[in-house]
Order: C-alpha cells, then sequence, then structure tokens
C-alpha cells in the first residue's frame, strides 16, 4: 500500500561532479518494498487536504528490510535536482512516497544487469540480499565518467565477495587507473556477451541514462534477443 512519509535528512555524501547520496529517516518504519522498485520525493510540505507537491523518482538504493533509512543517490540535472542540491541538507525535512515501480528483478533466471552512473541503485537492493549459494549467474556492469563516480563499488564488492554467483565488471569513460580491471569506455553489451553461460535463457536489465537505456537496447534487439527478455528501468 502506498504511503505518503515525511523525513529527515539524515545524511548527505557529496561525491563529487554534483553526485549525492541522501540517508532518510522516516517519521515512522516505511512500507514494505521490493527491491528494483522507487519512491516519490518532494521537498515542499505535504499537506494531506490538499494535492501532492511536486516530486521526482528516485530508486530505493536501500535493502528492503532497512525500512528505518532509506538511501537514495541523485546526479543533479535540471532545475528540481538544483533544488535538493540546494535545500535538502543535513536536517532538513522533505516528503516521500512509496513504494512504486514493477522493474523487479527475476531471481530465478540467470541476468545481466546494465547500470550507467546513479542508474546502479536499481540493482543495489537485489546484489545485496544475493545469497552466498544464488544459483544463477548474474553479471553487473557499472560505468561511470570517472574512476571516483563509481560510487557502489566498495557495496559491490563485499557483494561479489559474499555471492560466488555474481561478476561486477567496471566501465569507466576517463580512467585513472584507481579501479583495477577497469573497461575504458561506455558499458558495452559486447564486452559482457562473451561472460554469459547462455544468452539465449539470460534476461537483462538496464538502468540509466537515456540515451544508454536506448543504446543497450539497440544492441540487444541486434544480437536477436527477444524483447520479452530486454527490461528498462524507463521512469528517467
Amino acid at each position: 500500500m502506498i504511503q505518503k512519509l515525511a523525513c529527515r535528512v539524515e545524511r548527505v555524501v557529496a561525491h563529487g561532479e554534483r553526485v549525492y547520496t541522501l540517508v532518510l529517516a522516516p517519521e515512522r518504519p516505511a512500507p514494505r518494498f521490493r527491491p528494483g522498485q522507487f519512491l516519490h520525493l518532494a521537498l515542499d510540505p505535504y499537506d494531506p487536504t490538499g494535492f501532492w507537491p511536486e516530486s521526482r523518482v528516485f530508486s530505493i538504493a536501500s535493502a528492503p528490510q532497512e525500512r528505518t533509512s532509506l538511501r537514495i543517490t541523485y546526479a543533479v540535472h535540471g532545475r528540481f535536482t538544483e533544488r535538493m542540491e540546494a535545500e535538502a541538507r543535513e536536517g532538513s525535512q522533505v516528503w516521500i512516497k512509496l513504494p512504486y515501480g514493477d522493474f523487479l528483478i527475476d531471481a530465478d533466471a540467470g541476468v545481466a544487469l546494465f547500470a550507467g552512473g546513479t542508474g546502479v541503485t536499481a540493482f543495489t537492493a537485489f546484489l545485496g540480499a544475493l545469497p552466498p549459494d544464488h544459483p544463477r549467474q548474474v553479471v553487473l556492469a557499472y560505468g561511470a565518467r570517472h574512476d571516483r563516480l563509481l560510487i557502489y563499488r566498495d557495496a559491490l564488492e563485499r557483494c561479489a565477495a559474499r555471492a560466488r554467483a555474481l561478476e561486477v565488471m567496471y566501465f569507466v569513460e576517463h580512467p585513472a587507473g584507481i579501479v583495477p580491471s577497469t573497461h575504458e569506455g561506455r558499458v558495452s553489451v559486447d564486452a559482457v556477451w562473451p561472460r554469459l553461460r547462455d544468452p539465449r535463457t539470460t534476461q537483462f536489465y538496464i538502468s540509466g541514462p537515456p540515451p544508454m537505456l536506448k543504446g543497450i537496447a539497440q544492441t540487444l534487439a541486434d544480437r536477436g534477443v527477444d524483447p520479452g527478455a530486454v527490461h528498462i528501468d524507463a521512469w528517467e
């Protein structure tokens, strides 16, 4: 059931290049949600007798069991996120409503996940919950402009150390040599394809900037992937 909650901004992490993570403390435990779902965030006060204020949607990066502390990550693009940068400071109040979305990963299939920038937050809750004995292959291709913007790298390395089924591939457009075994350039289907045990039975999930969504989807189509096996997190 959708709920509307006031939240205190508990922590703001600035990652550089106007990319931020917000840790939100809701006034009461958030409703149960599933990995891959998202929330609406509003900066203006919500009056229950009126309309919901202007808001934007963000993937819930935290695990479903963390209902008293919710995490989102965003990059400043446009007027609303500029307001977030200026107004969503530690100790301030925002409003959220959740959960929304059906970008849910099929845990019973082998999956290839393509993440660009903050789009990785659509996958972090799923990956954080992978059990050590997960029986299906999981390949994550995670890309950013610079090494330091692979902001979920440490968390993903912990996931990969725990769950043997997970393989993480990093792509950086302008590498500085900080992250070992990084592929130079953008997230690439061609680089991922040879790692897949059986592309014919793999489910593909894409989350990131609109040009990336379009490009990855088109490359998969060119390789003959069934459209029903391609899932796009297209709320942006």
